[in-house]
């Protein structure tokens, strides 16, 4: 079958893939063992000069960008709740500047728990942050011990409290396949965690990533991950509970009622275009019609430095070929419940759809039951997101 049944909203976002606004805000107090993401545990921050940094930054970009209505900013990290309420204020600001907001703009806020206080969120929601996605990965304590994260559950229910207190719009991942995890355990995390849900979840399987603790404790035998079968009945277990109580993925991972989708992650998923700031960020921006790939500088001093000689961090600024962007858009669009828009496919790409999409396959896939087409749309199915890399490949066509 097609994913669960989700009604596209109709906005100018949807039609241009939007617009958004990434910071990165690198820093955490702890390393997570299974993290491989551009973080880091610093005793001392002169945040003074890294705030001054990332508004550098936005100038740069909005100097190349020009005009454009802003629907997300998005402070990821790291944990960028750890930032003042003045520094988040005044990125918010800057961007509000530089650009316009959208009337109905989402600005959201990472969060962990162990950074949550009643007093520091007030001063989030005052500088303009109107949603939260907390990362609190599991719902028992045990499993918080080993996954390294520094709250017991009781800190996740109370700071999920204050979060309902002074935000509109709240989310929080969960992290399954977990070492020894059972379907009847996760079934009934997965019960509580829908019973305290917002309206957002975002409910990532556990991978191994080179580079992490985790990767060396797996390689050395010393962690056992679910095996392939397991997995397979937490993942099928996963879309039946969150669609039966409402909450229907929309993206592989991500779970919402309508209306309540992630409109930052969406433009991402929509092929928009978004500014990426701070230690590591990449973007993706169109520029008198030519569409670049952006990346930053990775560690974050030397990030700090080359803004504050040059202006800017950025270490990639590379034109994509239409054929590339069409490529992206693909991988990026099979990965949403509504699927692919294939006449902006077509538009992106400038080309004839037959000469993208290998017309052979795209009627073997629909044959096998992988993929299905409605209203000029491309949409993956559930069997077909659990090899959405190899359905992708085959689907594209040899430039």
């Amino acid at each position: 079958m097609p994913l669960t049944s989700w009604s596209m909203p109709a906005s100018d976002a949807v039609i241009d893939g939007g617009f958004a606004i990434y910071v990165h805000w690198p820093f955490c107090l702890a390393k997570c063992p299974y993290c491989d993401f551009n973080s880091h545990v610093r005793e001392r921050i002169d945040e003074a000069s890294w705030r001054d940094a990332l508004l550098a930054e936005l100038a740069h970009y909005a100097g190349r960008v020009g005009k454009r209505v802003v629907n997300s900013i998005f402070f990821g990290g790291g944990t960028p709740s750890l930032m003042s309420p003045a520094s988040v204020e005044a990125v918010i600001d800057a961007v509000g500047k530089h650009w316009s907001f959208a009337d109905d703009v989402e600005i959201t806020l990472e969060a962990n728990p162990t950074s949550v206080e009643a007093e520091k969120f007030a001063g989030f929601a005052q500088a303009g942050v109107n949603r939260v996605s907390m990362g609190i990965q599991a719902l028992n304590d045990a499993d918080l011990k080993a996954l390294g994260r520094e709250h017991s559950v009781r800190e996740a229910l109370v700071a999920l409290e204050i979060g309902r207190q002074h935000f509109k719009r709240l989310s929080f991942d969960l992290i399954y396949t977990r070492p020894d995890q059972t379907p009847d355990a996760w079934a009934a995390e997965l019960e509580q965690a829908l019973a305290l849900s917002a309206g957002h979840l975002s409910l990532y399987q556990l991978t191994i990533e080179e580079g992490t603790a985790f990767h060396t404790a797996w390689r050395n035998g010393r962690l056992q991950l679910p095996d392939d079968d397991c997995a397979a009945e937490l993942y099928d277990l996963t879309q039946e509970m969150t669609a039966a109580a409402g909450l229907p993925a929309y993206e592989i991972s991500n779970h919402a009622r309508l209306g309540e989708e992630s409109r930052h992650n969406l433009v991402y998923w929509r092929y928009g275009d978004y500014v990426g700031v701070g230690p590591g960020a990449h973007g993706r921006l169109t520029i008198d019609g030519k569409r670049f790939a952006t990346a930053q500088r990775h560690k974050p001093e030397g990030w700090l430095e080359a803004v504050q000689s040059r202006g800017h961090g950025s270490v990639e600024d590379a034109i994509i070929s239409n054929r590339e962007s069409a490529e992206e858009m693909v991988m990026m669009g099979l990965r949403l419940a509504e699927g692919l828009d294939l006449n902006r496919l077509q538009a992106v790409a400038g080309e004839a759809l037959s000469t993208l999409i290998d017309q052979q396959q795209l009627a073997h896939l629909e044959q096998q039951g992988l993929v299905v087409q409605r209203d000029h749309r491309l949409v993956a199915t559930e069997q077909g997101r659990l090899v959405l890399n190899a359905l992708t490949a085959a689907l594209l066509t040899d430039a």
